[in-house]
């Protein structure tokens, strides 16, 4: 069978391009593992210890009326500055003006019941002198008399209580302060009681959190701390600590911690979340020792070790590193040997890390 020189030439080429295909290298995609990573830490003596806790004024009121009924007049919103004795609410008061009336009715009545029981007293007192009627009548009338002025006195008095309910019906600030949230509307109907708004009024801001029994022994009163606010970046402020609770709050199982802000300032509004510093002295040693997280710790044939990470020029690697340790503490493990203060070890993954492994920072 002969072939023509241009099938031969295909034939030529196209086996070309199958050889260069098959020689062809794949690309290889090199895929490097993020870790976690901390620095070793000494501990002991002065401890520093955060824990979180909202901002509040030092002073908050819940506002409600001592009578109930329907809101009729509302003028609170939130955000509103509002002075000493400011009307911020009234209600219908239907049924205490009703009380009212009916108790000035009753004082009237029992004012002229009196004032009729003088004048037969007076009278008596005249026929008596004049011997014209008993003993006995002339100290009736003075009875009577009596009795009439009791029940004008009483009736004097329910009519003051029944003022002093009409009062129960207007809603006026306590103290000077800013209304920090409303819970009411006009028109709503209430209950004595009822809180439908809060006052701030503190001048001062307030830090409320909750310690672990493994620290309360370390804080007291008037100790200084640092809190730092996540709304307020940059910026560390000073406090002291104002309040220490001598019991556990069961809904939290911590004790409950109230620190003031020693150097306020406008940025800082009530309900922000805060991290507050703690300096406590440690309680069990003075000595001061390299700590790590438990979990950045591991084991196998050879003992404990750790997972150094070395920084050469743009690479990272992992080192394994034979380590001692001591006991374990809330805050880790004691490094008796196998680490300086300042190294960086991974805190996470060391089962799937190996020695010399390529690595970058999370």
């Amino acid at each position: 069978m002969k072939y023509s020189i241009s099938t031969i030439l295909s034939l030529v080429m196209t086996l070309a391009l199958i050889v260069a295909c098959g020689s062809e290298e794949k690309a290889v995609i090199k895929l490097i593992r993020p870790v976690k990573y901390q620095e070793v830490q000494v501990y002991g003596g002065d401890k520093q210890r955060s824990f979180s806790g909202t901002s509040r004024t030092d002073k908050i009121i819940k506002l409600s009326f001592r009578s109930g009924g329907i809101i009729t007049k509302f003028a609170i919103k939130i955000g509103q500055k509002v002075k000493k004795g400011q009307e911020l609410a009234v209600l219908d008061n239907v049924q205490a003006r009703l009380n009212y009336q009916s108790a000035l009715a009753n004082l009237n009545s029992a004012e002229s019941a009196m004032n009729t029981a003088k004048l037969s007293l007076d009278r008596s007192r005249r026929l008596f002198e004049k011997g014209s009627i008993a003993l006995s009548n002339y100290e009736a009338a003075k009875n009577q008399f009596t009795s009439a002025k009791n029940s004008y006195a009483t009736a004097k008095q329910s009519v003051a209580l029944q003022q002093e309910q009409i009062r129960y019906g207007y809603l006026v600030a306590p103290e000077t302060g800013i209304i920090a949230s409303v819970v009411a509307e006009s028109e709503e109907n209430v209950s004595a009681g009822q809180t439908i708004a809060t006052l701030n009024a503190g001048t001062a801001m307030e830090i409320s959190l909750g310690l672990p029994e493994s620290v309360i022994n370390g804080v007291r009163e008037e100790m200084a701390v640092e809190v730092a606010f996540a709304a307020i970046p940059n910026t560390v402020f000073k406090g002291k600590v104002t309040e220490v609770a001598p019991a556990v709050d069961a809904n939290t199982a911590t004790y409950p911690v109230r620190v003031v802000l020693t150097n306020p300032s406008a940025a800082v509004k009530s309900g922000m979340a805060a991290n507050v510093n703690f300096h406590l002295d440690s309680q069990s040693t003075t000595k001061k020792q390299l700590v790590v997280p438990a979990n950045a710790v591991g084991e196998d044939s050879n003992g404990n070790f750790v997972f150094v990470i070395l920084q050469e020029g743009d690479t990272t690697r992992v080192k394994k590193q034979l380590v001692r340790i001591g006991e374990l503490t809330p805050d880790g493990f004691i490094i008796l040997e196998g680490l300086t203060q300042g190294e960086k070890i991974a805190t996470a993954g060391l089962q799937t890390l190996l020695d010399g492994q390529e690595v970058k920072l999370n």
